[in-house]
């Protein structure tokens, strides 16, 4: 990776863009972050688009326009911000927004139309990276744990990286070992939406409501023999699989709204603490990443789960956690214009290394 290039992130949260200037003088280096907020009928309509309904394909094709206007204007703020022009700017690596991850079914679909923005900014775009590795056999997903190795491993030390976005993630960073992640169930997508359906808040600043309520330990249950968690990885997962519906189902009537987000929170907490006594049990150290790290009540949740384990952000290894994803996907951009695998087939099961994304030219 030389030359600046930019990252653009939108998670399975639907919150926004997360958007990042990168370079690497001397390691990936964040020089400038930007937070665009998705506007509340955008994100209406995404969440709605992951689910079936009446003229899907216009719908999808609207909010792919959309979402790249959005990119588009999270780019020229964060050129402002940093005095820098689409000229400085080698390529940026854009996610796209998940509405649909099915691998099973041989698809995912991120929404974005890269020739858009790529006319509205002026700046090559790569985008699309998931769908290489599901042509490959791979579930797509997750893609960051070839960053995380790039740049948060440690030769002497074995580490774990919690990436807790919409859906939770692992990388496991064994010292001198071989790089293993999968998906391990909920991050804060459930969290996110029991607490905008009964408090209308977006989400729960600092895990406050769910510190409010108690875990219902037969709801935990019930929710925690879902088989996903007893699932060998490779494997992803996405809102298809976790959403309120699924909540709603399990929920016998009578729970308490703040015992029902405590146990959501706690049911967080559980698949990564299970996921990480089970497949990275010599880890001593576990860096948080993503909205969720920002989460004091699941940071607490983890502590108790994961005694002997020094639990900390990635702020300490110098990218904050809510900027890891963004500035995996300027790093990735950075592999698909080298030509350069961007996956990690053990994470994600693919047949081998294959470089992904597709670009537009500016």
């Amino acid at each position: 990776m030389t030359g600046l290039y930019l990252g653009l992130m939108s998670g399975t949260s639907m919150d926004g863009i997360d958007a990042v200037l990168a370079s690497d003088d001397a390691g990936p280096r964040v020089l400038g972050h930007i937070h665009h907020p998705f506007s509340p009928a955008l994100r209406e309509t995404l969440m709605a688009l992951n689910a079936s309904g009446g003229d899907e394909l216009h719908r999808a094709a609207q909010a792919a326009n959309a979402v790249a206007m959005g990119y588009a204007a999270a780019i020229s703020a964060l050129l402002a911000q940093t005095g820098k022009s689409a000229a400085d700017v080698t390529a940026a690596g854009c996610h796209g927004q998940t509405v649909r991850h099915q691998p099973g079914a041989g698809y995912t679909l991120q929404l974005l139309n890269g020739a858009l923005l790529a006319e509205l900014s002026g700046i090559r775009i790569v985008c699309d990276f998931r769908s290489r590795d599901i042509a490959a056999g791979g579930t797509g997903a997750p893609l960051v744990p070839a960053f995380h190795h790039a740049v948060f491993s440690h030769p002497q030390r074995s580490r774990a990286i919690v990436n807790i976005g919409g859906m939770a993630n692992i990388t496991c960073l064994p010292a001198g070992g071989e790089v293993s992640g999968f998906d391990c169930g909920p991050g804060g997508a459930l969290m996110d939406g029991w607490i905008m359906e009964h408090q209308h808040s977006a989400y729960d600043a600092g895990g406050a409501w769910a510190a409010s309520g108690k875990p219902l330990p037969e709801l935990l249950e019930r929710l925690l023999a879902h088989e996903f968690f007893s699932l060998p990885p490779p494997k992803s997962t996405g809102r298809e699989t976790f959403n309120l519906q699924w909540i709603r189902n399990a929920l016998t009537g009578g729970a308490a709204p703040a015992d029902v987000q405590s146990t959501l929170c706690e049911l967080t907490a559980a698949a990564i603490a299970g996921a990480l006594n089970m497949h990275c049990a010599d880890a001593a150290e576990v860096f948080l990443c993503g909205g969720g790290a920002r989460n004091d009540s699941l940071r607490a949740r983890l502590g108790e789960r994961l005694p002997g384990r020094r639990i900390a952000t990635t702020d300490e290894l110098g990218i904050a956690a809510e900027l890891v994803e963004a500035a995996a996907f300027a790093w990735l951009a950075a592999r698909t214009l080298a030509s350069e695998p961007g996956n990690l087939p053990r994470v994600t099961g693919a047949r081998g290394p294959r470089v992904l994304g597709a670009v537009y030219p500016a």
